[in-house]
């Protein structure tokens, strides 16, 4: 496939807002893929060039692609900057620029445009091979080196597709979708109905890798029956599994009754980390696929001294130590270790333990549909008891409620947010928030209106301040929620923030900040903020409790909401979902839903 095709279907995808008809648009193109370029249309489809866990950056900023596009047409800088303030999107006005080249008119998107090595229209692989190369210059020089690779690549494509490949490395797709769409678009692929997603999404938690998804359905090897659809996907060592969730339910006695016969454990604020260990090497995962395996040192350290495994992939919290006292830092504290300089000075300041919950692979064997009893017992088998900081977390079982608010009272007193209760005979689940695993916090156990548990949601707009809040840039935020492929609002927020956390947010919003309403926001036209900001920033928020709103387009708001932090270790993806608040909005008066 010419790379100039798949812009025509960017096109089409850019200028399509019904989620089925993107869904239909994306199977045809994956039709027109081969094997060979179906995952790689995947990832840049997503503005990325390899799947989020490898970690590739275009380091690429704004100005810099400016330059490229004016040493690429041999225009001023400023006719570049002109253009880019009249169209409100590089990309076009890089196409724009472009096209005038022809004096004044983009020559049927320039078809006379062919790859100087070959002769031919550049091919998707041909531009992929290219943008990767320029991704992964580094060094001294660097700069100059990507500015100028990309002018040259820019020299060689249509205006359409110029448009496109200087939207990828700033993160500026525009085309409104993630890797659930794409699993929708692959089932509609085989069958022209999303009733395959199930069994993808399936595959795809245990290997958070949609290419390759995408790769094994386009190479056939797989059934697709009657009974559904067989991947055959199996953990594989370096590439994350989507974490296992909690759900919420009520009161300890709804608890047992819906689990029966558990584990409970302590529920820690830290980082959720996964770990995986294979032939020596060492990489560890955030809940949203982020590799931080060079931000933790003492663990990888740790990892290979304190295991007695030659593989295998591990689920557990990361959590600060204080140095002096010796107890658990808050979670603002343990999230510092998430750096990418002074490594080695931060571990000092900020110990940390590994507190290893779940084993999910060992030596060659899967064990994510092994009951949780069996797992447990591999686990104890597979952390050295003298483990200094890969810690095995303690763990209790129980039939009955009492004991369970009595061994809840023993962790909250000791300083913790509550406890995780897991069904003893479950399987883990990656990806799903099913009722295998409930988490329990402090709050959950209080009732007469109160909300209980706090809620992640993405901040979708800022509209600016009045006053002393004027001086901050931002005097109150939109957030919402989850509902399927959208973001729902759920309530503005402007008050609650310490000053700091004001110029915070000020300071994020700065970088996200987009010209017209993102076309997965649903928002009333009186709720609408100063500015709009990407699906990004994911806040956590406490409120006194739910109500019903008209105004909000989840039918819900919250009463008295304050930010208790940023979750820099959530993506917006993993937001709280409409499902879930509707949930809380029962408990809060001791109702289950």
């Amino acid at each position: 496939m010419t790379f100039k095709r798949l812009s025509e279907y960017f096109k089409l995808l850019e200028e399509n807002s019904s989620r089925l008809k993107i869904t239909a648009i994306l199977a045809d193109l994956f039709k027109q893929c081969s094997e060979e370029e179906i995952d790689k249309v995947c990832y840049l489809s997503l503005g990325r060039l390899l799947p989020q866990y490898r970690g590739i950056e275009f380091q690429i900023a704004q100005k810099m692609m400016e330059k490229a596009i004016a040493k690429a047409f041999e225009v001023d800088l400023e006719k570049v900057k002109t253009t880019m303030r009249d169209l409100g999107d590089l990309g076009e006005a890089g196409e724009a620029v472009k096209c005038q080249m022809a004096n004044g008119k983009c020559q049927k998107l320039f078809e006379d445009i062919k790859d100087k090595k070959n002769g031919e229209d550049l091919s998707v692989l041909r531009v992929y091979e290219r943008l990767l190369e320029i991704a992964k210059e580094s060094g001294q020089g660097s700069v100059e080196r990507k500015i100028g690779k990309m002018a040259a690549l820019l020299q060689d494509l249509d205006g359409l597709s110029v448009r496109f490949v200087i939207r990828t490395p700033l993160g500026k797709m525009r085309m409104g979708f993630s890797e659930m769409t794409i699993l929708d678009a692959l089932s509609w692929m085989l069958k022209e109905n999303k009733s395959l997603r199930g069994e993808l999404e399936d595959a795809y938690n245990v290997v958070a890798d949609v290419g390759e998804i995408a790769k094994k359905v386009k190479s056939q090897k797989l059934e697709v029956k009657s009974s559904g659809l067989k991947l055959f996907i199996k953990p594989k060592l370096g590439t994350p599994i989507m974490p296992a969730l909690c759900q919420r339910i009520g009161t300890t006695e709804e608890i047992i009754e819906k689990l029966g016969e558990s584990a409970v454990e302590p529920k820690y604020d830290g980082t959720r980390l996964q770990s995986h260990l294979w032939e020596g090497q060492i990489r560890i995962f955030t809940r949203n696929l982020e590799n931080v395996t060079n931000m933790f040192p003492d663990i990888v350290f740790a990892l290979k001294k304190e295991i007695t495994a030659s593989e295998a992939i591990f689920d557990g919290e990361g959590v600060g130590i204080d140095p002096k006292t010796g107890k658990y830092l808050p979670f603002q504290e343990t999230i510092k270790r998430k750096r990418k300089y002074a490594v080695a000075e931060t571990a000092k300041e900020i110990p940390i333990k590994y507190f290893v919950f779940d084993i999910l692979y060992k030596d060659g064997k899967n064990l994510i549909k092994e009951p949780f009893s069996k797992r447990r017992k591999i686990l104890e088998q597979t952390i050295n008891k003298n483990s200094r900081i890969i810690m095995l977390s303690p763990q209790i079982i129980i039939k009955d409620a009492q004991k369970l608010k009595h061994y809840f009272d023993a962790q909250t007193a000791n300083g913790l947010e509550g406890v995780v209760i897991k069904k003893w005979q479950s399987f883990y689940e990656p990806g799903r928030r099913g009722f295998k695993w409930v988490k329990l916090k402090q709050d959950e156990l209080q009732k007469g209106g109160r909300l209980a548990d706090t809620i992640d949601c993405v901040v979708m707009g800022v509209s600016r301040g009045k006053g002393k809040r004027a001086d901050f840039g931002v005097g109150s935020f939109l957030v919402g929620i989850k509902k399927a492929s959208k973001f729902i609002t759920l309530t503005n927020i402007g008050t609650g923030l310490s000053d700091d956390q004001f110029r915070e947010l000020d300071k994020r919003s700065k970088k996200l900040r987009v010209k017209e309403k993102p076309g997965e926001y649903l928002v009333d036209k009186n709720q609408e903020p100063d500015i709009w900001l990407k699906p990004d920033i994911v806040v956590e928020i406490q409120a006194d409790n739910i109500t019903k709103s008209p105004i909000h387009t989840a039918g819900l708001s919250l009463r008295f909401p304050r930010l208790i932090r940023f979750r820099d270790d959530r993506s917006a993806d993993q937001a709280t979902t409409l499902k879930e608040v509707a949930r809380l909005f029962e408990m809060q008066y001791g109702n289950s839903c």
